[in-house]
């Protein structure tokens, strides 16, 4: 049985969100505890706050430099 190319495009597609997810957690788990080392328990709102921030800067980051290596490899969105 041949497997059109769409199918097996999508199924990898699949595949990697799917583990980005679990390395997501995994990362959101530990960004937690490291941050739960810093502040004492019971902070709430603050904790709160300064977990957000320091995950939405890491995400801008990692984005930014991910759309570098795609425009690099790929080329530039027409």
């Amino acid at each position: 049985m041949e497997l059109k190319p769409t199918y097996l495009g999508t199924m990898l597609s699949l595949a990697t969100v799917a583990f980005g997810f679990i390395a997501a957690s995994a990362w959101n788990k530990a960004i937690g505890d490291i941050i739960a080392v810093w502040l004492k328990p019971g902070t709430g709102a603050i904790a709160e706050v300064v977990y957000a921030i320091i995950v939405t800067i890491i995400a801008v980051a990692v984005i930014q430099n991910l759309a570098k290596i795609a425009e690099r490899d790929i080329g530039p969105k027409v």
